[in-house]
């Protein structure tokens, strides 16, 4: 099998990078790391640098917060770019901006070396349960020497196109997902304000057009006034703004994803970006003057 190194422990990394582990391969992960310890127990390594895990290992898989520091571990001192060996494949799993996805893939490709955009969409619920869905960028031939890995992580795995494609892809499921959940917080909020049953609405809608894992899920966590996190407001926020970007680098008017982040936004300036980002829900009902 081949040595896999994977950067990025956290709330979703860490799961993924266990399946891996209990899928046989032999995983470093940095020494630094929080999760670190957790790994080392499930049977993985520790190594120092992001240049180490390049030297050390075939594949190299990141799941980090942002672009800038999927570009810090590529590029920065004691960065991947410093230890890759030519013939390795690189694969960043991070959601960033698609722009800087192709530009990751165009300096490993100086290396010699494949680089593939792999999103996911699931949470940490699919993260935990190996469900989650994998959009891919890249060339055909690094998706499928990925394909073993990506089926210990997930379930639908899907080579969307060329560099980019994947974390286009994963934009527009962003924008999707914040305007479901914008839609079932309205509703609720006009529901709850004229003395409807949330619990008894939730139940008939799901049987109907209306259906979908949102109005599930994120409807049963407004009911109960659930926000712990699963995907945290600041983190979708920040996935909003790369649709957005990618909107006017495209001239598409994205009105719905704009009042999305907004809201998102008004949350985060209320101190509350790391609640789940289903609490747009409570936002609305302070709005409407429901307590």
């Amino acid at each position: 099998m081949e040595k896999i190194g994977f950067i990025g422990l956290g709330i979703m990394g860490k799961p993924m990078a266990l399946h891996l582990v209990k899928a046989g391969y032999p995983v470093c992960v940095l020494q630094k790391s929080k999760a670190a310890a957790e790994l080392v127990e499930a049977g993985a390594r520790v190594l120092a640098t992001g240049k180490a895990i390049a030297q050390e290992c075939d594949i190299i898989i990141t799941m980090l917060p942002d672009s800038p520091e999927v570009l810090e571990v590529v590029t920065g001192q004691e960065g991947i770019l410093e230890g890759v060996k030519a013939g390795s494949l690189f694969i960043d799993m991070s959601t960033i901006a698609p722009s800087a996805a192709k530009e990751v893939f165009q300096l490993l490709q100086s290396k010699s070396v494949e680089a593939l955009d792999a999103p996911v969409s699931g949470g940490q619920v699919g993260a935990t349960a190996a469900s989650l869905s994998i959009m891919v960028g890249g060339t055909a031939a690094a998706f499928e020497r990925a394909l073993p890995l990506f089926k210990a992580m997930g379930k639908n795995i899907v080579h969307i196109g060329e560099a980019g494609a994947g974390q286009m892809t994963k934009a527009c499921n962003q924008m999707i997902v914040g305007m479901t959940i914008n839609a079932v917080a309205e509703a609720f909020a006009l529901a709850k304000k004229a003395g409807v049953d949330l619990e008894k609405m939730r139940e008939v809608l799901l049987g109907g057009f209306a259906q979908s894992r949102i109005l599930d899920l994120h409807g049963k966590r407004i009911i109960e006034e659930n926000f712990t996190p699963g995907f945290k407001i600041k983190l979708h926020r920040k996935d909003m703004n790369i649709a957005l970007q990618a909107g006017k680098d495209f001239s598409v008017p994205l009105y719905g994803t704009a009042q999305v982040s907004a809201h998102m936004d008004a949350l985060i300036a209320q101190g509350k970006g790391e609640w789940d980002h289903s609490a747009i829900a409570w936002l609305i009902q302070q709005l409407s003057g429901i307590q």
